[in-house]
């Protein structure tokens, strides 16, 4: 999960800043994380703690409440009573990272990353892309090559994965919805040579920039065997202590 925390804390700057290239600093004093790692946390500390989805994301959310959610979260977060608002927006795929991670067969990937999602995002899309998510993350961390891991997904989720980069790129604009960022990430992830060259390639394509990256970022760590090391160690320490506390225990019990 790692990966997708620092696919976070480097595309924070160009969320709303776009910058259509490969070619920039990767961490800079402006870098930092938001809701992407914060409720990316909360899933792992659900999962290694048995607690319900739902009240351990609103817990966080009350520790975190100025981390950049979008409206509908935070009037969910906000009323214990309210359920899932059909949301089909990519924040279930961005907290989902974990989940590809804490189990080995693929089958309960797929239902605990629909129950991640469900407290929210319970639109077929919504489930879909974190789905996506997690079995691309399970897949790469279990040794599967690029074309199956794009074979498996095209079919089993109908995401659009033969385009490429630089044909998305030029028309490539904010999007959130999982539909529309989560088969470009996982293309950013398909078209990289190394964790680093994934996180430039999401970046590169603009939009949702924070987002992309960390679900990109998820992927990457897994296919690749982790985040280099200087990146690891710039993530954790922009994390608050909290937060790098619990993602070193969910590490230490993933990896």
């Amino acid at each position: 999960m790692l990966g997708a925390l620092a696919g976070d804390i480097i595309g924070s700057r160009f969320e709303f800043n776009n910058h259509k290239s490969k070619q920039f600093e990767l961490l800079v004093p402006q870098c930092t994380f938001t809701d992407d790692s914060v409720l990316t946390v909360a899933v792992a500390d659900s999962l290694m703690s048995g607690e319900d989805y739902a009240a351990v994301l609103r817990r966080y959310y009350r520790r975190y409440p100025d981390a950049g959610y979008g409206g509908r979260f935070h009037q969910w977060a906000r009323s214990p009573q309210m359920g899932p608002y059909n949301s089909f927006g990519n924040g279930s795929a961005m907290r989902v990272s974990p989940v590809g991670w804490f189990f080995d067969d693929l089958g309960r990937v797929l239902d605990e990353a629909r129950k991640s999602a469900a407290p929210t995002h319970n639109h077929p899309e919504g489930i879909k892309g974190a789905q996506a998510t997690a079995a691309s993350i399970f897949m790469a961390r279990r040794g599967c090559g690029k074309k199956e891991i794009k074979d498996y997904i095209q079919q089993t989720f109908n995401y659009d994965l033969q385009r490429n980069l630089d044909d998305i790129r030029p028309g490539y604009s904010f999007d959130v919805t999982c539909q529309g960022s989560v088969p470009e990430a996982i293309i950013a992830f398909l078209e990289s040579n190394d964790f680093e060259d994934a996180i430039r390639n999401a970046v590169s394509l603009g939009g949702d920039s924070d987002t992309i990256a960390c679900i990109t970022g998820g992927i990457a760590e897994a296919f690749y065997g982790g985040v280099p090391e200087e990146i690891a160690e710039n993530v954790l320490n922009i994390l608050d202590p909290p937060l790098a506390e619990i993602t070193r225990r969910f590490m230490g019990l993933s990896h």
